[in-house]
């Protein structure tokens, strides 16, 4: 009776695990489909390599692209040593035990939850006015960073934790120094771990709207310089949408491309990690 019981539960549990999974895909597959049936027809040459006409109704948005990649550019310039640091101290045997270790997960775990709009509150006080940087390129990048460090923290130090504590023996039988151990052993291996925080910190950064209005700003004419201000492609899209007469089938075609480039990176990211797990 018990076995018959333990049974029937797996199968509920599988049907129910099952469902969500397929209610998942089906929600996500009617939101990309409603996306891109409704803006991939205007995409073409022309949308991708002229500046916007007319308040974003006509022309391009090859400005609106050049500074998108600039800002994750400055995002990511900032986030991943200061990140894959940050996760080699916190996975560390020893002092990823300690107070500031422990500490500094609470932090991170604290910071992954605060909505982005504090983000660009705390960007704008603090990079575009306290520091000087105004509305910049360089302003919303570093902003971005805040939001992204500490999900790519956490996701970093898994990887780097899940590399096998037989590694970490033969470098200490082989008497390497704890500097060539991580850089030289761990780090190689925990490679596909690194690929899969940075490609959730790209999505997060390139889906990010709150935080850069108030930092990189509204221009869209093509940026000389990090000090100039940009329109990431999120706050394109939002722009058109809501304050632009007429601008929703452009936003539509602008949310394209983001949808494209994301899936973009994921696939490649994706195929590189099997072919680093195959190769180690």
């Amino acid at each position: 009776m018990q076995q018959k019981l333990n049974t029937f539960s797996g199968i509920v549990f599988a049907v129910y695990v099952w469902t969500c999974a397929l209610a998942f895909c089906a929600i996500a597959g009617l939101l990309l489909y409603s996306v891109v049936s409704a803006g991939v027809t205007q995409v073409n040459w022309a949308f991708l390599t002229q500046e916007p006409i007319d308040s974003g109704r006509d022309g391009g948005i090859a400005p609106i692209i050049l500074s998108t990649v600039l800002i994750i550019g400055v995002c990511l310039l900032a986030t991943v040593p200061l990140g894959v640091g940050t996760a080699i101290f916190l996975a560390d045997r020893i002092s990823g035990k300690s107070k500031l270790a422990i500490g500094i997960r609470t932090a991170l775990d604290v910071l992954g939850g605060v909505p982005s709009i504090i983000f660009g509150l705390f960007g704008n006080a603090f990079f575009c006015i306290a520091l000087g940087m105004g509305y910049s390129i360089l302003s919303g990048g570093l902003t971005l960073a805040c939001m992204v460090l500490p999900i790519f923290v956490r996701v970093a130090e898994s990887a780097i934790r899940n590399v096998a504590v037989d590694h970490y023996r033969a470098a200490m039988a082989l008497a390497l120094s704890k500097w060539t151990t991580t850089f030289r052993v761990i780090l190689p291996r925990a490679i596909p771990g690194l690929l899969a925080a940075l490609t959730l910190g790209i999505a997060r950064a390139l889906a990010e709207t709150a935080a850069l209005i108030f930092t990189s700003g509204y221009v869209t004419r093509f940026p000389e310089s990090l000090n100039d201000s940009g329109r990431s492609l999120s706050v394109h899209i939002y722009d058109l949408a809501l304050n632009v007469t007429g601008g929703n089938d452009r936003a539509f075609a602008t949310a394209s491309v983001l949808v494209i480039l994301l899936l973009l990176i994921n696939v490649v990211t994706h195929f590189v990690t099997r072919k680093l797990l195959r190769q180690s």
